[in-house]
C-alpha cells in the first residue's frame, strides 16, 4: 500500500507543486489549505507523513503540531520553513517536528527528505523489515549511485560529486534516454525560485560529465543543443533499487 500523506499548505503553487512531485513518485496525497481543518483531518485519518507549512490561516503550523502531539498524534512531520529562519526550525523541532526543508526547495531535495522520514518511522515499527540504506543502490552501466548516501561509485572507487551534482546526475539516470531541459533540471534541483540563470545548469552538468567519463565510457551525458542533456547508457545495465 502506497504511503499516504497530508499536506497542510495554503500557497497554491506550492501546495500543486508538492501533490504532483509526490504523487508521481507514488505516495497517496491529500492537500488542506487551512490549518485547522488539517488539524481535525490529521485527528480523523491516518496518514505516514505530514508535510506542515508555518504559515497557515486559521491555526499556524506550531500550533497545528502542538496540539497534534498533545493528542498523542505520533505521524512523522516535516515543517516548511521560511530561508533563513532558524528560530522556526528550532521551535518547529521542539514542538515535535521530525525534519524541516527550507524554502525555496528543489524536488529532489524534499523526495530525498520524504523517503528518509517515511524510512524512519518504518523503522520504529515492529515487524517491518527496511533495507539498510547500502543496499539501497541504483546500478547502471560502471556506476553504482546510493540515492540516501548521496554517493557515486566508478567500478567500486568513490566519485566526489558536490550535492547538485549527484541530484543532476540522479534525475538523469532514473530517465535513461529521455531528453530533459535546462529548465527541468533547474526546477527539479534548485527549486522553482531560484533567481540563478541555466548557466549554472550547465557548468554543473559539465562538471559532472568530466567526473563521470574520467575511466568509463558506458554512461555519457549528451549534450542536446538549444534543449538540455540527455543520458546515454551504451551497455545494457542493471537498475535496482
Amino acid at each position: 500500500m502506497a504511503p499516504k500523506i497530508l499536506v497542510i499548505e495554503d500557497e497554491p503553487t506550492l501546495s500543486r507543486l508538492l501533490s504532483y512531485n509526490l504523487t508521481q513518485e507514488g505516495y497517496e496525497i491529500q492537500v488542506v489549505e487551512d490549518g485547522g481543518m488539517g488539524y481535525h483531518t490529521a485527528l480523523e485519518q491516518t496518514f505516514d507523513l505530514i508535510i506542515l507549512d508555518i504559515m497557515l490561516p486559521g491555526m499556524n503550523g506550531f500550533e497545528v503540531l502542538n496540539k497534534l502531539r498533545k493528542k498523542g498524534v505520533q505521524t512523522s512531520v516535516i515543517i516548511l520553513t521560511a530561508r533563513n529562519a532558524e528560530d522556526e526550525v528550532v521551535q518547529g523541532l521542539r514542538h515535535g517536528a521530525d525534519d524541516y526543508i527550507t524554502k525555496p526547495f528543489g524536488v529532489a531535495e524534499l523526495l530525498a527528505r520524504v523517503s528518509a522520514v517515511l524510512r524512519r518511522s518504518r523503522n520504529h515499527l515492529p515487524g517491518i523489515e527496511v533495507p539498510a540504506e547500502e543496499d539501497q543502490v541504483i546500478e547502471v552501466g560502471e556506476l553504482q549511485i546510493f540515492p540516501e548516501k548521496y554517493e557515486v561509485h566508478l567500478n567500486g572507487q568513490s566519485i566526489s560529486l558536490r550535492p547538485k551534482e549527484f541530484e543532476v546526475l540522479l534525475y538523469l539516470v532514473q530517465r535513461p534516454g529521455v531528453v530533459v531541459t535546462r529548465d527541468d533540471l533547474m526546477n527539479i534541483v534548485w527549486g522553482f525560485d531560484y533567481i540563478g540563470g541555466q548557466r549554472t545548469v550547465d557548468v554543473h552538468v559539465s562538471s559532472l560529465r568530466k567526473k563521470l567519463e574520467l575511466d568509463q565510457e558506458s554512461v555519457q551525458i549528451e549534450s542536446i543543443r538549444g534543449v538540455g542533456y540527455k543520458l546515454v547508457v551504451k551497455k545494457t545495465a542493471k537498475k535496482n533499487i
